[in-house]
């Protein structure tokens, strides 16, 4: 190993809501080298370190996939290799995350180290679940409780009589021992009617609530079929539940959506939806693989270009750069964009489109830009598009004496994951599957496979963002149940909320 040692950062990554992550945390993610990481970490955050190794150490409850002590040697291994190591840990590195004994085994291996506190689950989870855990008048402490103890060091019983056990209790991985906790707290005292919760994957759209008392909770949760992670809030708080439970009552809290964009489009998405209380399963079923650029040294000789994507609009940009030109080049070129999205990819360059049609529908288009620019004949007309585009359009150009020139920005390929997720997605039975293209609906049909689809579309409510996909869904036997009326990404997520609310949960 080298001689020089880097630095191992112990960041807590909070509970489960990516948002929940500290700035500290986020800067360092930015700059890792090697993130190493945990099974209660939200995999989400390893987007902030997309040049960094991810090396997985998860264990969860008695199923083991990595020992302590292999941890601490990984951490170890891997100072002596790079500069910057993130150790990504649930919640926070020093409440019941073991931060405490990484960070003596680094400590005597004279391995640089800093601590980033995190937003811990005993704080977190009640408050998405609407539980304060202190509130004026009904309880002024709280204690922090590990529900099991499974150290050689540690007893194996929790001693609740020496606990103070008049405030709120928040007990950390409170699932696996809960009938002998209850039991216990209220042979120490507690009375059998005082209110608790139980909270599975707490600040995340697969948020659970099981609320009860001490004496039939373990009950309640077993016939709720309540798995791991589980978080118990014992105490008078929980009555607040009812009138302060905001996370629960979001539009889309409860239901799981799908997303096929592309892992690079789909930020916008799958932030609305998770702010409407959605669980998301993103799923690209489209990469874009861009196809070799020529310098668009001509580009100031059209008097049209039309865009119909963002990737378009990136494709022109590249090879005007190729060529050493700018968007001066520009000037005097009529530009027209398909959908709002292009338009606002081109305004974040400082153009404004001279047309953007209501619909992507081809008369529509071509209507537009004989209103606005006269008659084509004869009209040079630059469409950069991908491979996979319809030929209705330049077909229609054509007719109208049009010279038009097709450049193939762009590849409409299926991811090379995009296979190893379709049992996953069948696993997780979405409520709905959005599509943002058509390429994305003949991807995920392809993908997914007859059989599958078919099985899926028994529960499933599908969702285009515009009459194209919508239009390839039904063509291939996918019913569409959501489409907005305006094509953009809010508009969709409106809709999706509207079809709940249609819809309520059983």
């Amino acid at each position: 190993m080298s001689e020089s040692i880097g630095k191992v950062y112990l960041v807590g990554a909070g509970p489960g809501d990516p948002g929940l992550l500290t700035l500290r945390g986020r800067e360092l993610l930015e700059r890792a080298q090697v993130v190493v990481y945990d099974s209660l970490v939200n995999e989400d955050l390893l987007k902030l370190a997309p040049q960094a190794e991810a090396v997985f150490v998860g264990k969860r409850d008695d199923r083991h996939a990595v020992t302590q002590n292999d941890i601490n040697r990984v951490l170890i291994e891997q100072a002596h290799r790079v500069a910057c190591v993130v150790r990504l840990k649930g919640g926070d590195p020093f409440v019941f995350g073991r931060g405490g004994t990484e960070a003596e085994a680094l400590a005597a291996e004279g391995v640089p180290f800093e601590v980033v506190p995190g937003v811990t689950a005993g704080v977190a989870v009640p408050a998405y679940a609407g539980i304060p855990v202190t509130h004026r008048g009904l309880s002024s402490s709280v204690t922090f409780i590990a529900g099991r103890r499974d150290h050689e060091n540690e007893p194996k019983h929790i001693a609740f009589d020496r606990l103070h056990l008049e405030g709120t209790l928040a007990i950390y991985m409170g699932l696996r021992n809960l009938d002998e906790n209850l039991k216990a707290l209220i042979n120490a005292g507690r009375a059998a009617d005082t209110p608790a919760a139980a909270i599975q994957w707490g600040t995340v759209g697969r948020q659970r609530t099981i609320v009860g008392t001490l004496h039939d909770l373990h009950r309640l949760c077993a016939d709720a079929d309540l798995e791991t992670p589980v978080l118990v809030v014992v105490g008078e708080v929980v009555r607040l539940r009812e009138t302060l439970n905001w996370f629960e009552n979001r539009p889309l809290y409860g239901r799981r959506v799908a997303v096929t964009r592309t892992r690079r489009r789909s930020a916008e998405l799958v932030n609305l939806l998770h702010e409407r209380g959605a669980d998301v399963f993103e799923f690209p079923t489209v990469e874009i693989a861009p196809e070799r650029r020529e310098p668009l040294r001509d580009v100031a000789d059209y008097d049209w270009v039309i865009l119909t994507s963002v990737n378009g609009v990136d494709y022109l940009f590249e090879g005007m750069q190729e060529a050493d030109l700018d968007a001066r080049a520009l000037h005097g070129v009529k530009l027209c964009a398909i959908s709002s999205r292009t338009a606002e990819a081109l305004r974040e360059r400082f153009l404004i489109v001279d047309a953007k049609p209501e619909r992507y529908e081809t008369e529509a288009v071509v209507a537009l830009l004989e209103k606005v620019g006269g008659d084509l004949k004869g009209k040079k007309i630059l469409l950069p598009r991908a491979d996979v585009g319809r030929s209705s359009l330049p077909n229609a150009l054509r007719e109208r004496g049009a010279e038009v020139t097709e450049l193939r920005a762009y590849r409409m390929a299926v991811p090379e994951d995009a296979q190893a997720l379709a049992d996953a997605l069948i696993e997780y039975t979405p409520d709905v599957v959005t599509f943002g293209s058509a390429a994305a609906v003949r991807n995920f049909h392809e993908v997914m496979g007859a059989v599958r689809v078919a099985k899926l579309s028994k529960t499933v409510a599908y969702a285009a963002i515009g009459p194209i996909a919508g239009k390839e869904a039904r063509g291939l036997g996918m019913d569409l149940k959501i489409e907005p009326s305006v094509h953009r990404i809010p508009n969709l997520v409106d809709a999706i909320a509207e079809w709940a609310a249609a819809n309520p949960l059983d």
